[in-house]
């Protein structure tokens, strides 16, 4: 039997932030840190040890797809690994993410209003009222939790959902976080030839 590390137990960091999230919009400023972190490494190390050793979503996909046997296991299609799908995948991202930054800016600026939703698939706006109830910080910072929880929430269900149409970490091949840090390795061992 394979000895357990600390690290293996990660997948309750990522289930623990949507719970929380889901309570209280504030705590997607934790998600931060695993935006940070994975890039931190890679830039330093010119390795993915955090998609490969420390990404708790990544553990909670093979748990429920390996373990709870919810994945069929079948291979991904090859067009989800090309790297015209994964870039072009990354590319999206980054403009949401980047919207994301906007809208939050307009409501610090005071150029817009709160909005106490979240946006499943880029397209499903979802009253999230109850998670906000109004802090001494500017509307800006829950703004900024609102839309990131969006992007986090989303990016999970569309693991989940590759990973019970295909093997239960299907999502890693085609991650944003796993494509920029691969980008990121790429780039470290060039500059070392």
């Amino acid at each position: 039997m394979k000895q357990k590390h600390w690290y293996d137990y990660l997948w309750i960091v990522s289930a623990a932030y949507l719970i929380l999230g889901f309570f209280n919009i504030l705590f997607a400023w934790l998600g931060l840190l695993c935006f940070f972190i994975p890039l931190i490494i890679a830039l330093v190390n010119g390795t993915k040890g955090y998609c490969n050793r420390y990404c708790g979503r990544g553990q909670l996909f093979s748990l429920l797809g390996g373990r709870f046997g919810l994945s069929r296991k079948k291979d991904i299609p090859a067009w989800m690994k090309s790297k015209v799908f994964r870039y072009g995948f990354l590319l999206f991202f980054l403009v949401m993410f980047l919207q994301m930054l906007l809208n939050t800016w307009l409501v610090f600026a005071g150029e817009r209003t709160l909005r106490q939703t979240v946006t499943l698939l880029w397209t499903f706006k979802l009253p999230w009222h109850w998670a906000y109830h109004g802090t001494l910080l500017s509307p800006g910072t829950a703004q900024f939790a609102f839309g990131f929880y969006s992007i986090i929430l989303t990016s999970t269900i569309l693991g989940l959902a590759t990973m019970i149409l295909f093997k239960p970490r299907s999502w890693c091949v085609y991650c944003p976080m796993g494509t920029m840090t691969q980008l990121i390795c790429k780039g470290k061992a060039r500059g070392k030839d």
